[in-house]
Parts: structure tokens; C-alpha cells; sequence
């Protein structure tokens, strides 16, 4: 399959850089078919010069199928994530400026690749096996869930009729999209559709109001309003799970590794991106697993969703020991003990919701806004504790190095907890210095804290470098040898360098500053001196 040619769509001599604005969104666009002699097999991809392994082709060839496919009969839309191969990672997304201003769980991802999949599985006589089995796969870096799961509703039922033709010109359509800039609202145009979204910026208030309508001038038909770009159904995952919903909080705060096992892909895979991906979060349909994962600490076993009266059947906290081969029943299979109670005030409250048959739009928003206060509750004595450690700006002086940040103590942080613990935002009761105390043994407290101290160093680097443009840097070289001098330049250019490598966020005029005082200083020198530092002077 070649991509056109002709006046409406130039190609560039370097290929790929015809399709760039088409790659901010998506890798690319994958048909997975299955073949008797091959298995699932790769039968178109576009664009036709994408840069995919071997390995990573294959890998999305088993995953866009369900490993229980014989009861998926019909359409089926589920997700999954990929690991890049190793060595080939991309490095263009290293200082990519979408990722500057997008939060953290909406960032392009470098090493990873998301696969959104319309499965379709249908009788078919004409076919050896007796079925058609097809998935169109969109392969992005970008983890938008809803946006491209919409997308594939709208152009999968098209391709399945026409396939190829269709397939390319979505792609061209696509290609024309204006790049995803956190905090724009866009109108993406496709297959006679306009899809009206917003993309979150990290400036955003958590929970804050969904898509304002934007102006529509020359946008015809009318744009269809997404009003989230990633946000899952939460009370449809977690609707037979209400009552542990403290248990699945702690889990995944903790990063333990959990195994969600459901009837389909498409609950499975949206319970798992439900939970936020603790350090090691598995989704799988096939019951052959459970013998496979025995020896994993918590499994979560969904069945079909069945209501006794108005009200979903919950599952129940069962001993690994009971876990069985094939037979296993719905529950949570795990030796876990809660550190915190239940919220009763909640459960009871979704519950009423259900009986009222309130829309799980607003039962999910419900559900959404208490697992944030949740987590900010948690959350905000580490960062209270966490800047305290910071040295104070007044110690950040023109001539010395910048002061260290204090070591973190859990003992220190933890004898904080009795007067700004997470009891002045929160009405849960409970062990929350152990919660803290098993928190802090986890992956997930590495991980936030050396993303903390990052930005606190960065911080200090920031102010330094603040005071030092603040000071009489010429005077301070009138009375100093040439040594003292080329050092300076040395430690400036380094620090100027390293400024612009990590993005600062500085004053406006800082670096300029900074940099043209290096460069008139470089005139001053001896010729021998101005001769090795010229090479590097920038103006």
C-alpha cells in the first residue's frame, strides 16, 4: 500500500517528514489478520516505511487478539501496552515540548507504544476456519484511551467494508490534524466527522469542568464533543468491586503486582488502566493463566457482571489457597490486610446510585473525585515534608555552590504526622503511619521522590543562577588572576549548558545575560587564552 502522490499530498525527499504531523498522534496503523499457516499476521501497516522491529510487529500481532478469542463473537474494542525493543529507543521525544506542558500520566511516552484495538470476529463459510477474524490496531505513544477508542467507532466499521482505500485515506485525513498542544482545544476532522476535544495541560486543576465548545467557524458538520481525551468509565470497571475499593487504592499505591483476570479484553483491559498501573499490572482473559500466575500475591477475578435486584453482585476477599486451576470463582484473591477502613458513607452512596439509576457518568465523577481527595490526603504531608527540606533562598549566594537539600528521614517526616498528617483532610480512621511506613519500602516512593528531588535540585539551580545574573560579575573580576577569571567562565558555561539541556525555568533574560557577559569577558583575555575559549563563545 503506497501513499499518494499527487498535488493534494507531496512527498518529502526524506519520507517520513511527509507524514509528521500524522506521527504526533499516532505510530502508526496496524491490520492484524489471521492466517492458518501463520497464525495472526501483519497484513497492512501505514504508513508503509514505518520504523517497527520484527519483535515489536509480532508482539503486536498476539496482543491485538484476544487470547480467549472463540467467545468474542461480534465486536470487540480493548487496549494494551508495549514495550519498545531495546536499543532502538526513540531519542526525538527527549526534550519533545508537548511533554513540558502535558501532566505526567498524559505524557508521550519514550520507551513504550500503546495499541488501541477494534476486534472483529463474524461467521463466515468462505473462510477454512469458519469465521472472519480481523483487528485494526492504532499504534500511539499517546495514552488516549477514550479519544482513540472514539476514533476507531467511527472509521473501523468503514474499513471492515472497504478496507485498504479507507484505511489510506483516514490516515491522510489524520496527517492534516493540527499537533495535540496541552491546553488548546482542537477540531480533529475525519470520515466526515469533526471530533471537538480538549488536551489537558499540567496547569489544569485536578477534576476541573470537562470541554468548553470552541468556535466553529468553517467546521462542517457541527464537532462531535469528546469531553476527555483518557478518562476510563470508572464506576463500570469497579461496579462489582465497590466495597474494596480502599483494598484497590492501597494496592496500587503501594505498586504491589496484581493480576486482573475478566471474561473479555474489553474489561479487562479497562479495569487495568482503571487502576493506574501499580508496578506490575497484568490483564488476561484466558483461564489457563491462573496456573501460570499461582505464586503472585493478588489476583482479581471478574466474572460477568450480574445484578441481584438493581444492585451488582460483589465480589469477595477469597485466600490464595482457594485459588483453582480452571474452576475459580469470582473475588480478590490475596493475604493483603488494609491499613485504613472502609468508607462506608461512599459505598452506601453509590449503591443508593444504582438502585436510582443515576448515569455512570456521574457515578464515575463521584468515584473519580473521592480517590483523588484520597491520594492528595496521602500525598500532600510528603510534600509539605518534602519542602521543608529545601535550603532557604536567602542561602543561595552568588559565589559558593549551592546549598545540599536535606537527606529525607522517614522517622522525622513521620513524627510530623500527628499535627499535619492526612487526618486534617480526611475522615478516614485507620494506620496511617503504616501505610505511610510500607509506602515508603514500595517502587512508587522511589520513584516520586527522586521525581521531587529533581525538581527541587532544578529549583536550586534555577535561583543560583538567578543571583549570579543579580550580581556585579565585572566588578568581581577587576581585582582576580586569570585563573580565578577562566574558571568562572568554565563554571558558567557549564552551568549554562546544563540550563538549557534540563529546560529551567528562569527570569526572562537570565541566560542572554549570563551569556554575553561570558563572551565580553572571553575579549578581555590574553590571545593565547581567547584563542582555546573562542571556539566555544557564542556570539
Amino acid at each position: 500500500m503506497n501513499p499518494p502522490h499527487g498535488a493534494g499530498s507531496p512527498r518529502h525527499a526524506s519520507g517520513r517528514s511527509r507524514w509528521s504531523r500524522f506521527s504526533c498522534w499516532l505510530e502508526c496503523v496496524c491490520v492484524v489478520t489471521f492466517d492458518l499457516e501463520l497464525g495472526q499476521a501483519v497484513e497492512l501497516m501505514f504508513p508503509p516505511d514505518v520504523k517497527l522491529t520484527e519483535k515489536e510487529k509480532t508482539s503486536i500481532c498476539y496482543l491485538s487478539f484476544p487470547d480467549s478469542y472463540s467467545g468474542c463473537l461480534g465486536d470487540t474494542q480493548f487496549s494494551f501496552r508495549l514495550r519498545q525493543s531495546v536499543g532502538r529507543r526513540s531519542s526525538r521525544f527527549k526534550d519533545d515540548v508537548y511533554n513540558q506542558d502535558a501532566p505526567v500520566t498524559l505524557q508521550r511516552e519514550a520507551s513504550h507504544f500503546f495499541g488501541y484495538v477494534y476486534f472483529r470476529q463474524v461467521k463466515d463459510v468462505s473462510v477454512k476456519r469458519g469465521y472472519f477474524q480481523k483487528s485494526l490496531v492504532l499504534v500511539s505513544r499517546l495514552p488516549y484511551t477514550h479519544l482513540f477508542h472514539s476514533l476507531l467507532q467511527i472509521i473501523a466499521p468503514e474499513f471492515f467494508e472497504k478496507l485498504e482505500p479507507c484505511l489510506e485515506a483516514v490516515c491522510n485525513e489524520i496527517d492534516q490534524w493540527p499537533s495535540p498542544i496541552p491546553g488548546l482545544t482542537l477540531n480533529l476532522p475525519v470520515m466526515g466527522v469533526a471530533l471537538q476535544v480538549r488536551i489537558p495541560s499540567k496547569t489544569d486543576k485536578p477534576g476541573g469542568s470537562p470541554v468548553r465548545h470552541m468556535t466553529t467557524e468553517n467546521v462542517l458538520p457541527a464537532p462531535t464533543l469528546l469531553p476527555t481525551l483518557h478518562e476510563l468509565d470508572l464506576f463500570k470497571s469497579f461496579q462489582s468491586l465497590l466495597i474494596h475499593l480502599q483494598m484497590l487504592w492501597e494496592l496500587t499505591l503501594l505498586g504491589e503486582p496484581v493480576v486482573v483476570m475478566a471474561p473479555s479484553p474489553n474489561v479487562s483491559s479497562e479495569t487495568v488502566l482503571a487502576l493506574v498501573r501499580p508496578n506490575v499490572l497484568l490483564g488476561v482473559t484466558n483461564p489457563f493463566f491462573i496456573k501460570t500466575f499461582q505464586s503472585w500475591p493478588h489476583i482479581i477475578r471478574l466474572g460477568d457482571v450480574r445484578m441481584t435486584g438493581d444492585l451488582p453482585k460483589q465480589v469477595k476477599v477469597k485466600k490464595l489457597s482457594k485459588l483453582k486451576i480452571l474452576d475459580t470463582k469470582p473475588g480478590i484473591y490475596t493475604s493483603y490486610k488494609t491499613f485504613l477502613h472502609k468508607d462506608k458513607i461512599l459505598i452506601k452512596r453509590l449503591l443508593k446510585g444504582i438502585q436510582r439509576k443515576r448515569p455512570s457518568e456521574v457515578q464515575s465523577a463521584i468515584l473519580r473525585r473521592h480517590l483523588l481527595e484520597l491520594t492528595q490526603s496521602f500525598i500532600i504531608p510528603l510534600e509539605r515534608y518534602m519542602a521543608s527540606l529545601m535550603p532557604l533562598q536567602r542561602s543561595v549566594t552568588p559565589w559558593k555552590t549551592p546549598p545540599l537539600i536535606r537527606p529525607f528521614s522517614q522517622d522525622d517526616f513521620i513524627s510530623t504526622l500527628d499535627h499535619t498528617g492526612p487526618q486534617l483532610t480526611s475522615l478516614l480512621k485507620g494506620d496511617w503511619t503504616g501505610l505511610y511506613r510500607k509506602f515508603f519500602r514500595s517502587p512508587n516512593f522511589d520513584g516520586w521522590y527522586r521525581h521531587r528531588h529533581k525538581e527541587m535540585s532544578q529549583k536550586l539551580e534555577s535561583l543560583h543562577l538567578e543571583v549570579i545574573c543579580d550580581a556585579d560579575l565585572i566588578g568581581w573580576t577587576k581585582d582576580k588572576s586569570e585563573v580565578e577569571i577562566v574558571d568562572l567562565i568554565l563554571k558558567l558555561r557549564e552551568k549554562l549548558n546544563k540550563a538549557q539541556r534540563q529546560q529551567l525555568q528562569l527570569k526572562d533574560g537570565v541566560l542572554e545575560k549570563l551569556d554575553s557577559f561570558v563572551s565580553s569577558i572571553i575579549r578581555t583575555l590574553p590571545e593565547d587564552l581567547y584563542t582555546v575559549l573562542r571556539p566555544h563563545d557564542t556570539t
